[in-house]
């Protein structure tokens, strides 16, 4: 027990190091919150968040900051280890939903910033694909668990984030297992709708979709879903976040990102894309239709 207390008081030291030596750097420059909100392209809450501690930047986003306030080779530097640090943080559901209603804004302001985003999600469908009715039984089944008005403003969120999928200028990718399809939140058409979702967003040009069928052979078998964040492509400028029942994690050292690296590319060897991907959809619908008799 003490060892946890004592691990839980060294994140929050480097979380709160890191937020008061950016908000120092900000204060001697002589930038007001807004302006840098402008420079290094987030919002001006998102500033104030992170400036309290409350919220953990990215890697790119501190490397923008440190070249907003003009930072010294050696400050940004440190800058870098300092979030590299606070980035094996654990951020429990709890402590999050304490603060405010829902994650959705707060995980969009994230997206924002990536140009590539790729999800693997080997139980549920992946939040940016899912219907609405499909998010609202999903947020229903949360632990800790929302308020009636939270899930609304939740799957409300949700459905916002959705709209970048339409931008042609940024790119996504998907892959998810056949268990994650079957996995029915709610009744039969509910998932079918779902499905039938899916199918058409994988004919969007910048969305890539491939499933995973049971009776693939395993390459690899990652024990939870990830996400990977990439701005340019560089290492320096993409993260990854793994979410858990009790806690998101952020990893952010480039030997961290190449374990989840290889494991999207051995998952993309066991997936099926396009036609064949749609096909397969079609199947497990004609199958759950057969099942629901």
């Amino acid at each position: 027990m003490n060892t946890v207390a004592s691990d839980g008081a060294e994140h929050r030291t480097k979380r709160e190091r890191l937020a008061t030596e950016l908000r120092r750097l900000r204060d001697q420059a002589g930038i007001s919150g807004r302006d840098l909100a402008h420079r290094v392209g987030i919002s001006q809450s998102k500033v104030s968040r992170i400036e309290s501690g409350t919220v953990i930047p990215s890697l790119p986003e501190v490397t923008a900051w440190g070249a907003a306030v003009e930072a010294s080779t050696q400050t940004r530097e440190w800058l870098t280890d300092l979030t590299e640090a606070a980035f094996t943080e654990m951020h429990t559901w709890r402590a999050a939903l304490q603060r405010q209603a829902h994650l959705q804004d707060e995980i969009r302001e994230q997206e924002d910033q990536a140009q590539l985003i790729r999800g693997f999600q080997p139980t549920l469908v992946p939040g940016l694909l899912q219907t609405a009715e499909y998010a609202r039984r999903v947020f229903s089944l949360f632990d800790p668990p929302y308020s009636e008005s939270a899930l609304s403003m939740a799957v409300s969120a949700r459905l916002q984030r959705q709209l970048a999928l339409y931008e042609e200028s940024r790119s996504f990718a998907f892959l998810i297992t056949e268990a994650a399809l079957r996995c029915r939140p709610g009744p039969p058409k509910l998932l079918l709708a779902q499905l039938d979702r899916i199918a058409s967003l994988s004919t969007l040009e910048n969305v890539s979709i491939g499933l995973i069928p049971h009776n693939t052979e395993a390459l690899v078998c990652p024990p939870h879903g990830f996400t990977v964040y990439e701005s340019d492509g560089s290492t320096a400028d993409t993260f990854v976040e793994i979410e858990t029942a009790h806690v998101r994690l952020t990893a952010g050292h480039a030997d961290d990102i190449a374990v989840y690296q290889r494991q999207w590319s051995l998952l993309s060897e066991m997936a099926i894309f396009d036609d064949e991907a749609r096909e397969f959809l079609a199947t497990v619908s004609a199958d759950i239709r057969t099942t629901a008799r």
